[in-house]
């Protein structure tokens, strides 16, 4: 592998799973306030629902979505993604502790990478943590959340692996990160966390590597991560592919998600990383000021439409 001059420029979205997308909306649009930016299904199993939440409107970077598989929760462990970090504006912990603890949520402070975060867990389990701070996002009028304390985006996300080697060389080497500092895991002190940042760096480029072999490898399943997305600029998507293909990479190969294109490949010790496009975006094909209120299908599945529709369970308004 040699130096790449492409770098990634931030988080795109993190991809989870859920066992119930009726709770999972109500959750995440009625208890953290964001936006349900897209409602459509996943594009290779379509009787599993793709449920998109974001800002405003639906900036890239600020993607936390999920797919809907009736599946047993997941067994944490190794090789595995193990926690989301969601950005919120500076001076917005407190708020944040006092409504998480009023929905009947433990709320864990902790200091990662001399930041405040605060840690918690959606009601399958999801491992998510709150850390102040990076780009502004738009705010979404229909939040329950108060403009000045909404999400922003995504933040640091975490990587629980036996060893540094040879994930620290894929990210390095192939994706253009950088070694950015280390710190003593929260949950394990005599254990170390590496972090990697893109560009220059901050909250929202982050992946934080928490080193410990002693773990079992994770079972994948309901309340955990499926895959991460960096974020690529649309005009250098052709010259990334080339290039994790020229490094002898075994990618996916260009995919058209309709909403951005994406190029898939997934790292020896076991993490699928996608590079995906901030554009076209999700008002390629709906008004912008309804977002997320009807199922929308990628063109090359429209029709099939009402055998899909046969196939999944209507999803109302969040409840909450």
């Amino acid at each position: 592998m040699t130096n790449s001059p492409l770098i990634p420029h931030g988080l795109h979205h993190v991809t989870a799973v859920t066992a119930n997308a009726q709770a999972n909306l109500d959750f995440y649009t009625g208890v953290l306030g964001l936006r349900l930016v897209k409602k459509t299904v996943n594009q290779d199993d379509v009787t599993a629902y793709h449920l998109f939440f974001a800002d405003g409107v639906g900036s890239p970077g600020s993607d936390l979505t999920f797919f809907e598989w009736p599946v047993p929760p997941e067994v944490p462990g190794n090789n595995s993604i193990t926690r989301t970090g969601l950005r919120v504006p500076e001076g917005s912990l407190g708020w944040w502790t006092e409504h998480l603890r009023g929905q009947g949520l433990t709320v864990t402070p902790v200091t990662r990478a001399n930041r405040p975060h605060l840690d918690f867990a959606d009601p399958e389990g999801q491992r998510l943590s709150l850390v102040e701070g990076g780009p502004e996002g738009v705010a979404w009028e229909g939040s329950l959340v108060p403009a000045e304390h909404q999400i922003l985006g995504l933040g640091p996300v975490e990587l629980t692996l036996p060893g540094l080697f040879p994930t620290e060389r894929v990210l390095t080497r192939a994706y253009g990160l950088h070694a950015a500092g280390t710190y003593p895991d929260p949950e394990k002190p005599d254990r170390t966390v590496h972090v990697y940042a893109m560009g220059e760096g901050g909250p929202h480029t982050e992946l934080h590597l928490r080193l410990d072999s002693s773990l079992p490898a994770a079972r994948s399943g309901a309340g955990g991560v499926h895959h991460l997305a960096l974020r690529v600029r649309d005009e250098d998507y052709h010259a990334w592919s080339e290039r994790l293909s020229g490094l002898g990479l075994r990618t996916s190969g260009e995919v058209d998600r309709h909403w951005f294109h994406s190029v898939y490949y997934r790292e020896p010790q076991g993490i699928l990383i996608e590079l995906a496009t901030d554009g076209p975006g999700f008002a390629v094909d709906e008004d912008p000021a309804h977002l997320g209120e009807s199922l929308v299908l990628a063109p090359f599945l429209e029709p099939r439409r009402k055998q899909i529709e046969a196939g999944l369970t209507p999803l109302k308004a969040s409840r909450n």
